[in-house]
């Protein structure tokens, strides 16, 4: 009994010692983060001269990319990647409580820094991030716990490569100074290239970067940043990037009037080049004047406002070629392009549906080297007689245009078999105060795609006559001139609407 009782106190003792080291055991474990974090946030007041080792401090609130010291600090925009050192950079690191060892250091041209104590550091391909962890790394061997904070002080020129439709593709330098501390951005390059050409996919546009030795490409969209304001499709670039614009698959004339106004667009601040053959007067090469645009009378300012923002185009080149001749197709005008790469596209321009369209904005834009050819026309065969024929017949109403000094100018639907005279009255009769009441023009499409062009003299009281009344045909054109006070009073030259565009490419 008495041995019973000896055992039990004595499992009873190991028992309760287990619990009380247990206890204390989780009593322990809410200290232990408590007196890291007391530790952590004490701040040492001495050194030891004699191995500069350092107790734990608390971070520095500088952050990594700006600079402490008092010289010009570069913004270093990251929305794509961090900036990464290179040879050529200045950089500055602070050592905490080291001030000896801090300073500015140049990068090498083997891509390291060289530093007091522990000799070059590689640094090239890392961020600033990545470079202070490096520089620690190499000074944990001689200090405990070192804290060290880089920051950027004057970038390495910035050497950005840019391809494909882009007036002077090549390799471009840009040094980041105190006056223009920014990085370039995608714009920014493809001004300083000349800008776009007429076959750029400003959609598409790609940029190629290397990051941690793989390369990766990134697209932007400068159609959405020239029209819904999207700043992030302009990003900033870096050292070594390039740029490529791809060529359109079809040209959108519309799109090029609006890439025609902004600042990496279609630059007009050259004369252009271009070769003209076919059925015009005098084919060859024509050079078109950038100060000349606009100015409604071949290469002479005279007679117009000179309107030097604005791009060469179709009907200007074929006016300083003297004009289209008889025998032209004018509804299959050809333009032959070439891509960035050498290879050609190839584009048929209806003049007679920009004349009726009266818009000078849908005259083609010409780019450097462009070839335009006029064909001839062809003989329309019995059978395509007789089909025109049977379409006009069975339509109710037909369109023409009276255009000129009219009262309410533009397309009139009459019925078939209209005379001219009951036309202009249609288009609200003569301007008494403008028009030329003795004689109007009378512009067709042939069905073989010519264009004939008749003076009339024209006279409202008179029936239908073939000379002074003819009956007008499906698209005929009318033009009321100006009386010769009026055009002697009138200092500007109208280029504008059908009667601007008559004048540009057919020869009276």
């Amino acid at each position: 009994m008495k041995m019973n009782r000896i055992l039990y106190q004595l499992i009873l003792d190991i028992t309760w010692k287990k619990v009380a080291i247990a206890a204390s055991l989780l009593l322990m474990i809410p200290l232990i983060p408590a007196k890291a974090q007391l530790e952590l946030e004490t701040v040492p007041t001495t050194t030891n001269p004699s191995n500069r080792q350092l107790r734990t401090a608390p971070p520095i609130t500088n952050p990594p990319n700006t600079n402490p010291s008092t010289r010009q600090n570069f913004t270093i925009p990251g929305e794509e990647t961090d900036y990464t050192l290179g040879a050529g950079d200045q950089i500055r690191l602070d050592i905490f409580q080291v001030e000896e060892y801090s300073g500015e250091y140049p990068v090498n041209v083997d891509g390291t820094i060289s530093l007091p104590l522990v000799g070059g550091v590689k640094v090239e391909g890392l961020t600033l991030k990545e470079a202070e962890e490096a520089v620690s790394k190499q000074y944990a061997v001689y200090l405990k716990r070192p804290i060290v904070n880089a920051g950027l002080v004057a970038p390495r020129p910035l050497k950005i490569g840019i391809s494909g439709e882009v007036d002077n593709p090549g390799t471009y330098e840009f040094q980041l100074t105190a006056a223009t501390p920014e990085f370039p951005t995608v714009t920014d390059m493809i001004e300083q290239a000349g800008g776009i050409t007429t076959l750029a996919d400003v959609r598409n546009v790609q940029v190629q970067r290397a990051v941690k030795g793989k390369t990766v490409t990134f697209k932007s969209d400068l159609w959405s940043l020239l029209n819904f304001g999207q700043l992030n499709q302009d990003f900033s670039l870096r050292d070594g990037d390039t740029i490529f614009l791809p060529t359109v698959s079809e040209i959108n004339l519309s799109e090029l009037e609006r890439l025609s106004e902004a600042s990496f667009g279609l630059q007009v601040d050259e004369p252009i080049s271009v070769a003209v053959s076919g059925e015009i007067f005098r084919p060859g090469s024509i050079v078109v004047q950038p100060d000349q645009l606009g100015g409604g009378n071949g290469n002479s300012p005279q007679g117009g406002q000179s309107r030097d923002s604005l791009p060469p185009r179709l009907t200007q080149a074929i006016q300083l070629a003297g004009g289209i001749k008889p025998t032209a197709d004018v509804r299959t005008v050809e333009i032959r392009r070439d891509t960035w790469d050498g290879q050609e596209k190839f584009m048929t321009i209806n003049l007679w549906e920009l004349f009726q369209a009266g818009d000078i904005d849908r005259d083609i834009i010409l780019q450097e080297g462009d070839e335009i050819v006029v064909p001839q026309a062809t003989a329309l065969s019995d059978e395509e007689l007789q089909r025109q024929a049977e379409f006009t017949i069975s339509k109710e109403t037909i369109t023409v245009n009276v255009v000129g000094e009219v009262g309410t100018p533009g397309a009139v639907q009459v019925k078939p078999n209209t005379p001219l005279n009951q036309a202009i009255l249609a288009a609200g009769g003569f301007d008494n105060r403008r028009a030329n009441k003795g004689e109007v023009q009378l512009v067709r499409l042939k069905l073989d795609g010519t264009v004939e062009k008749r003076q009339i003299d024209v006279d409202l009281a008179s029936g239908i006559d073939e000379v002074t009344n003819p009956i007008l045909k499906e698209n005929d054109v009318v033009i009321v001139g100006r009386s010769g006070l009026t055009a002697f009073g009138d200092t500007v030259s109208n280029t504008g609407g059908p009667l601007g565009l008559l004048r540009l490419f057919l020869p009276f």
